[in-house]
């Protein structure tokens, strides 16, 4: 069960998230560092700037990264690279990582970049720092800042009475991990969540936002995932709000299913070559839950016939 409700673009909503929240995230998780920046000025994604460091082979990894720049109080400019480490289990070479993207940054921009990671694994050991090395003559000892998601969960009641939009994402992460085999219960929190959200008084934009978040981390079975949306129209209902429409709504699932159609037909074309276009279509009419179930079943594939045998087998045709 708990496979077939994981999605590809985890990753996804983090980087969202933090684009229309990167204040409150730094203020929530790294204040020191926050505490620099003069948020007056405009911030700057450099989204360019980080591929041209960023390797390829490192696409697989679940996790954000951003760069970004700010300007500090006393008015120098600084970058910031923050890294969402989505990945379930931890990772033997991350600080090793952090430590090659920042050299990378200051090797091909001249810049010194304050390296940030937001940890999301539930391994309540696994807390990478820094990266070192010491030899007679060179040593080493390069620090990043870290945050566990995990070490929120003896902070619940902080989280709960915090204004900042990041309180609700972490709460959320939190009660994902939580009832990956409690699915009913995971629908109850995540209508829990999404009421304290209109009980705060939230602005519309803030409200939608953040139940973008809630939505996609939060997955559910079709059948609870139907519950969870009649019982939240019987709620906004009530309220006399409705910012999450029913045709926003009918928008993101169809947002979804293009995703899973795109990533399907990628994995296809790596599997079994250049699909003829007949076979492009036919994928394209799949239902949701039909091309995730092709998303598993195609890694058994090893020529076009296997794939058109799957078709005719589950497509209805």
């Amino acid at each position: 069960m708990t496979d077939e409700l994981e999605r590809a673009d985890n990753d996804s909503p983090w980087k969202e998230i933090l684009e229309a929240y990167f204040p409150q995230a730094m203020q929530f998780f790294f204040p020191q560092t926050a505490a620099l920046i003069n948020w007056d000025r405009p911030h700057e994604f450099l989204d360019k700037e980080f591929q041209q460091i960023a390797r390829e082979a490192e696409q697989g990894r679940r996790y954000a990264d951003k760069l970004v720049k700010v300007w500090q109080i006393e008015g120098q400019e600084i970058w910031l690279l923050i890294h969402v480490e989505i990945q379930a289990k931890p990772e033997d070479d991350f600080a090793e990582r952090m430590f090659s993207y920042n050299l990378r940054i200051f090797d091909k921009f001249s810049k010194p970049a304050i390296s940030l990671a937001i940890l999301c694994d539930t391994d309540t050991k696994w807390r990478p720092h820094q990266y070192s090395y010491n030899y007679p003559d060179t040593k080493l000892n390069f620090e990043f800042g870290t945050v566990k998601l995990l070490d929120y969960q003896n902070r619940w009641a902080e989280l709960e009475n915090s204004d900042n939009p990041f309180a609700m994402v972490v709460m959320a992460h939190l009660k994902t991990q939580e009832t990956i085999k409690k699915l009913g219960e995971r629908k109850n929190w995540k209508f829990s969540l999404i009421r304290k959200m209109y009980a705060r008084g939230w602005q519309e934009k803030d409200i939608r936002n953040l139940y973008r978040f809630i939505d996609w981390i939060m997955i559910l079975p079709k059948a609870l995932e139907a519950e969870f949306w009649q019982d939240f129209k019987q709620f906004e209902q009530e309220q006399s709000m409705s910012y999450v429409t029913t045709g926003e709504r009918i928008g993101y699932e169809r947002g979804q299913k293009e995703q899973a159609q795109n990533l399907v037909l990628r994995q296809l074309q790596k599997r079994v070559g250049e699909l003829p276009q007949s076979e492009c279509d036919r994928i394209k009419s799949l239902a949701l839950n039909q091309l995730e179930a092709l998303g598993e079943a195609l890694l058994d594939f090893t020529k076009l016939d296997d794939l058109l045998t799957w078709l005719t087998a589950n497509s209805g045709e």
